[in-house]
């Protein structure tokens, strides 16, 4: 039997307030209330891990110790079969860092256009089969964790459709639908996206 988070209130291991809101939704029907590391002051760990995995525990494994507290982190990109599970780990990277109206943000169109000029350096056949992937670790002060694996099957296409969603979402057809999930409703988005995979199964095993 897993170890059960046993508190009401959980660090999440983010600076990213849109991140910290999607993931408090997701909880709180549990009676668990979220904070962030960034309103801790908690520095952010270099993600130096080459898997989703490593870098989950990572950035978890941080956030709780510093905090004394339960924490959660989560490591998620994009793995394209026909570049060899690329971008992977390095998904964020593939966005190099821009500035845009003095914000530093990135690039995310640019990144797009690199996985589609790099399938068609391929041919006009090749497989655009990809999935997105997200791994959440939990991770207690005392250095117990517990990792849950979440991902979402589709394909490719090109040109970009769509306004909803973010990341590499214009590009992303998942299975069994024709939308993109950049077209979907988000709500639709969430019940079949990758995180939505990996949270059903921490929340039915540390609720259920």
């Amino acid at each position: 039997m897993t170890r059960r988070i046993g508190s009401s209130t959980l660090v999440i291991a983010t600076h990213n307030a849109g991140k910290l809101k999607e993931i408090s939704a997701l909880l709180e029907p549990y009676g668990v209330k979220c904070i962030s590391a960034g309103s801790l002051g908690l520095p952010e760990p270099a993600e130096t891990g080459t898997t989703f995995v490593q870098n989950a525990l990572l950035k978890a494994r941080a956030a709780a110790e510093a905090s004394g507290l339960v924490a959660l982190a989560d490591d998620s990109g994009l793995s394209v079969d026909a570049l060899d599970g690329r971008p992977g780990v390095y998904t964020a990277d593939w966005a190099e860092r821009q500035w845009f109206e003095g914000d530093p943000g990135r690039d995310w169109f640019m990144a797009m256009g690199k996985v589609e000029g790099m399938l068609q350096q391929k041919g006009a056949n090749v497989d655009r089969s990809s999935a997105f992937h997200c791994v959440l670790a939990l991770a207690w002060p005392d250095g117990e964790q517990a990792i849950y694996e979440g991902t979402a099957k589709g394909t490719l296409t090109w040109p970009p459709r769509g306004t909803l969603g973010f990341g590499y979402d214009p590009v992303f057809v998942p299975e069994g639908r024709e939308q993109t999930f950049a077209e979907l409703d988000p709500s639709d988005k969430h019940a079949i996206s990758h995180r939505a995979d990996a949270f059903g199964k921490l929340v039915a095993e540390q609720f259920g």
